[in-house]
């Protein structure tokens, strides 16, 4: 009985529309598409500060295994720390990574359409709303 009270706790307070509250503005098809749009803006920085986050998180795990193996160097493999290392220049540098990549890949003239609808050009740091990429 308990677990049933907290689940549907849990449910009003996620979907507070199962409660009977209206929305100021009707759920039409535009809104809801314009709120997902904007949701996944707000993934995609997310994702971004995460990778920013946990590359500096392997790097100071990474300075501690130096450490120790510095101290103990027959209990701990440099190799741990070497990883980690990678692991996180992986992780600092992969935001930035991915438009040098798609450049690379698909040369000079890729683009990429961006969680909004707007276009990424590889060869600019401009953002057009069309196919142009400045052209």
């Amino acid at each position: 009985m308990i677990q049933l009270r907290l689940v549907l706790l849990l449910l009003f307070l996620v979907f507070p529309q199962l409660q009977g509250v209206e929305a100021a503005t009707p759920e039409t098809l535009g809104n809801v598409s314009s709120s997902i749009t904007s949701s996944f803006t707000s993934l995609a920085r997310l994702i971004t500060a995460i990778s920013y986050i946990g590359g500096l998180a392997f790097t100071i795990v990474a300075i501690m295994k130096f450490k120790q193996h510095k101290d103990n160097p027959t209990q701990v493999p440099i190799g741990q720390a070497i990883s980690q290392v990678c692991i996180a220049v992986v992780l600092l540098f992969l935001p930035s990574l991915l438009g040098y990549i798609g450049g690379t890949l698909f040369g000079s003239d890729a683009r990429t359409s961006g969680p909004t609808g707007q276009i990424y050009c590889s060869d600019t740091s401009a953002v057009y709303s069309a196919d142009s990429c400045g052209k």
